[in-house]
């Protein structure tokens, strides 16, 4: 079974089977979201209805707090693959602009859920709000479930160390260097995606350790600064490998980068795509004064990361 990506309100056409669909954000895809999408799939098979979730891109905060979005714990393409390992069926990914975001919550019930996609049931996070101003609360689509003839189940929060999981807690987690307590919220690994380009050259020719830097989405949150131990994704293949995130003090442009050692691997991938899953934090990021001290704390990482896969600590 697999997961078809459908662009657009405009690029639905003749729906005539009975749908079940989940609605949100789901930035993070995490565990919470996960149990949605689990509800999704469980209701489909027992109704004989076919599985939607509907989603937006960009972020809806982006243009609601433009001063102020958040930053991503997904961006598009990790979101993406994301849904593919928890559902099936079709993903509809709305494009959240002003004419989405002007619209009151009972015009989007009426003209997205019901009119356009003729949804037999709808499921939503427990906490769910939409329409213009995050006006529509669940006791209004309760309302709305009954006025046009809907089913809504309502599914309850996944409670870790007595709150609930959300996007906002597992950013904070992050930002405040808790990220092995972000994955265990997530419930996957937290992805990096970007294309390979060509950095200062220094790792191969001068360090003996020749890395991949990763153009990221800039508005992807990044893990804190320093050394990780890490999986790569290339080509549908996994990769062990150690990650550096922040400021390379060689690099003259003093720009916050990824860099990826991707281990037993000789390839020239510049141009192409890899995701990158950092796993356990290792050390700060550390100035060095010569290229030569920087090349014998990278033999360190390198054996403390090995280390740390042999024992099967590197999950």
């Amino acid at each position: 079974m697999s997961l078809e990506i459908i662009y657009g309100l405009e690029n639905i056409h003749n729906i005539s089977e009975d749908l079940v669909v989940s609605l949100g954000t789901f930035d993070g895809l995490h565990v919470g979201h996960q149990a949605i999408l689990k509800s999704l799939m469980t209701s489909a098979e027992k109704a004989g209805l076919n599985p939607m979730a509907v989603t937006f891109e960009p972020h809806p905060r982006v243009l609601v707090t433009p001063s102020n979005p958040p930053p991503l714990l997904t961006v598009w393409e990790e979101k993406a693959r994301l849904f593919a390992d928890y559902m099936h069926g079709r993903l509809l990914v709305l494009r959240f602009n002003k004419e989405l975001m002007s619209k009151s919550a009972e015009e989007f019930a009426r003209e997205v859920l019901v009119e356009k996609l003729h949804l037999k049931k709808l499921i939503v996070g427990y906490d769910h709000a939409f329409g213009k101003n995050r006006s529509g609360t669940i006791n209004d689509l309760m309302e709305l479930s009954r006025k046009y003839s809907f089913e809504l189940e309502v599914v309850n929060p996944v409670i870790i160390e007595g709150r609930p999981v959300s996007s906002t807690r597992i950013r904070n987690l992050i930002i405040e260097r808790k990220f092995s307590q972000s994955l265990d919220m997530l419930g996957h690994p937290y992805p990096i995606y970007g294309i390979v380009e060509k950095g200062i050259a220094i790792g191969k020719k001068e360090l003996g350790y020749p890395t991949a830097n990763i153009q990221y989405n800039e508005r992807k949150l990044l893990p804190v600064d320093g050394v990780y131990s890490c999986r790569v994704e290339y080509k549908g293949q996994m990769y062990n490998g150690m990650l550096f995130i922040g400021v390379n003090h060689f690099n003259p442009d003093k720009k916050r980068s990824v860099e990826v050692n991707i281990f037993d691997f000789d390839r020239d991938i510049y141009g192409q795509e890899i995701i990158c899953y950092p796993r356990i934090f290792v050390r700060e990021n550390i100035r060095f004064d010569r290229k030569e001290e920087l090349s014998k704390q990278i033999a360190k990482d390198k054996e403390n990361i090995l280390k740390l896969i042999n024992k099967g600590d590197h999950r």
